[in-house]
């Protein structure tokens, strides 16, 4: 603007300068041309009148994450890791799929569920028409645990707020726990048997939560195939059709 004084706009506030002198106009008038501003671009109004900061994306929060967990010194397991394992997949996805632990190639790669028991996995989601690509993977701890013992409870601790943080970010309709170490860990039920668990609608901070058998398991007892393929029917009938079960507490699917 060009005359005797030179108004510069912000819309937190107005600024005239006058020389050399400035000062802040808190004007009802240029409050209500904020409120215009904010109605012509669809914006939100925030504190102060400034123009909001755009939220970031699922994708990118989920990358904040990654960042602060390779850093990771919470633990002990920080000390003997190759690398921290804290997950891969689609952000959002519908299914989230929550693992134990780490192992050895996992530690390796930098990714969970890329051994054996990965290929499994793989072939599990194929029978029931889901692509891996589609999915979320993580496990309970995001460090691999020396000569692939159990997680300590310091050691789940320490994982915790990752996982509630990888699991807000997810979004899932639904998570499956591999294991009854999983299980056990997200359901807060120490004692509880894998039998006990399956085949009951669970609820992991509100999302609906199924248990099965770990891949692991499968390949040292092809007997359990059967029943795990009875779980993997029930999830995708769930992911097919949510308002179809109930996520109560102890409602049994079979």
């Amino acid at each position: 603007c060009q005359g005797e004084g030179k108004i510069a706009f912000a819309f937190s506030s107005v600024m005239i300068e006058e020389g050399e002198e400035e000062k802040v106009v808190k004007d009802s008038f240029w409050q209500e041309e904020v409120k215009k501003f904010h109605q012509w671009f669809g914006l939100e109004p925030v504190a102060g009148g400034g123009i909001p900061v755009e939220e970031p994306t699922a994708a990118e929060k989920m990358k904040e994450l990654e960042e602060r967990c390779r850093d990771c010194q919470k633990c002990k397991l920080s000390q003997s890791r190759q690398r921290v394992v804290v997950g891969c997949g689609r952000v959002p996805a519908d299914l989230m799929i929550i693992g134990e632990a780490p192992g050895a190639e996992e530690d390796k790669q930098g990714l969970p569920f890329v051994g054996r028991a990965g290929q499994l996995l793989t072939k599990m989601l194929t029978a029931i028409q889901i692509r891996r690509e589609e999915v979320y993977i993580t496990n309970v701890v995001k460090c691999r645990p020396p000569k692939n013992r159990d997680p300590q409870p310091d050691e789940i601790v320490a994982c915790r707020p990752y996982l509630l943080e990888q699991s807000q970010i997810v979004s899932p309709k639904v998570i499956l726990a591999l294991g009854g170490y999983a299980g056990r860990t997200l359901l807060e039920r120490p004692r509880a048997s894998l039998k006990s668990m399956r085949g009951t609608l669970w609820e992991y901070q509100g999302i609906p939560l199924l248990v099965t058998y770990h891949p692991a398991a499968l390949l040292r007892n092809p007997q359990y195939k059967r029943p795990a393929w009875e779980d993997l029917k029930k999830l995708k009938k769930i992911l097919e059709d949510p308002s179809a079960y109930s996520s109560s507490k102890d409602l049994k699917l079979f």
